[in-house]
């Protein structure tokens, strides 16, 4: 960026969902001169962020590398829901269930064996006794993670979004970006309006991400959520019935409490098929497009009314590999991306906010990100190589 061309911010975030909200909040906080950009409002319902609630969850079926980020991560959302006065997390322990030669059992055990998570292991007879919710198959057990509970999604992104505010951001809501332009040491954002320059770009669009850095390999899916009339309610409420996640059968379900006082939250994962793009989101579903999760709900919890009071239909951007791509993208350094999260992020939605400003002002970050880097999909392009550090706010 010329000298004759001066900068509107040290770093821009583009698109303020969970991970926007969230980079733009450490951002802030951190000290940069902090410029966010939203292409609908904050907190909105078309993205992976909506929803009413979301499972946290530290013993992971996505494998143990994880825990680390996972285990700070609760710390964050536990501090945040204490300094915000807003239930953002609710300790309910979450509950994995399955055969446990199952590769996603496999995980979970590895978490809470390799990084001395407290659990509670519980064999086909203590499940059935302690969770009669559900209906286990044959020989299933059950691993009770502690730490375990939920989280209030839109709360949470309202919540960034406000404390980045807070700190010194200007947030721009009803602002889509058209294009990022990385030029020398810098990047200028191209709005209908106007342009803006920033020495850096956090590029967090989500399931949209393409439209900006068309080299990330991400493709965006429907996620498909179901509220479900429990026969007792007083059976399911927070103190009795943890959040749940299960592999039965190449069922994946996954489940909340009563958290509005009438319904239990239940949905299924890669049931439904990729989008040609993200704009594509067909908002509402014909009965018998539900039919995959209610014949899941209808087969392992019979306390439940098996046919949805309601439905939402949000979107994410899925990876191949399932592993997201944090970190410069490949040939433009000064441009970070976060996306592809691959429905499994916003639990730790406060740590990439870390790791965003970490990359962004300093050019690394101490979580370990080395199996997310945006370059293991581009052929020869090797490590990203990180932009040379933001100088600190004057």
């Amino acid at each position: 960026m010329s000298a004759d061309r001066p900068r509107d911010a040290d770093v821009a975030v583009v698109g303020l969902g969970t991970m926007g909200s969230m980079a733009a909040w450490r951002l802030a906080e951190a000290g940069a001169d902090v410029i966010g950009f939203e292409q609908y409002g904050v907190a909105h319902d078309r993205g992976a962020a909506g929803g009413e609630s979301r499972l946290f969850r530290a013993a992971y079926h996505e494998g143990s590398e994880y825990v680390p980020m996972l285990r700070r991560a609760r710390e964050m959302w536990v501090e945040l829901t204490r300094t915000s006065g807003r239930p953002l997390f609710t300790p309910t322990g979450c509950l994995s269930i399955g055969l446990p030669d199952t590769e996603p059992m496999r995980n979970v055990r590895a978490s809470v064996e390799e990084h001395g998570l407290e659990h509670e292991t519980l064999d086909p007879d203590a499940l059935a006794h302690r969770f009669p919710q559900h209906a286990p198959a044959a020989g299933e057990i059950g691993i009770l993670d502690t730490a375990g509970g939920m989280l209030r999604p839109e709360l949470a992104v309202l919540t960034a979004a406000e404390r980045a505010r807070a700190a010194g951001a200007r947030l721009l809501e009803r602002t889509p970006v058209l294009a990022l332009e990385p030029e020398n040491d810098g990047v200028t954002v191209v709005t209908a309006e106007r342009t803006w320059r920033a020495r850096r770009a956090v590029v967090t669009t989500g399931p949209w991400v393409r439209e900006l850095v068309p080299s990330a390999e991400v493709t965006p899916k429907p996620i498909v959520l179901t509220w479900f009339a429990p026969i007792d309610a007083r059976a399911y409420r927070p103190e009795v019935f943890p959040a749940f996640i299960r592999d039965t059968d190449g069922h994946h379900l996954f489940g909340c409490p009563v958290m509005d006082g009438v319904s239990v939250k239940a949905g299924v994962a890669d049931v439904w098929p990729p989008l040609p793009d993200a704009r594509a989101l067909t908002r509402d579903l014909p009965e018998n497009a539900l039919a995959p999760v209610t014949h899941s709900v209808e087969r392992f919890l019979p306390g439940l009314h098996p046919s949805p009071i309601r439905h939402e239909v949000h979107l994410d951007g899925y990876t191949t590999d399932r592993t997201a791509l944090v970190g410069p993208v490949p040939g433009t350094p000064q441009v970070i991306v976060l996306c592809g999260f691959s429905g499994h992020g916003f639990k730790m939605a406060p740590v990439f906010g870390s790791i965003a400003a970490d990359l962004a002002l300093h050019g690394g970050t101490g979580f370990d990100i080395v199996r997310m880097d945006p370059a293991r999909f581009t052929p020869g392009a090797g490590a990203a190589r990180p932009a040379a550090p933001v100088p600190p706010k004057r």
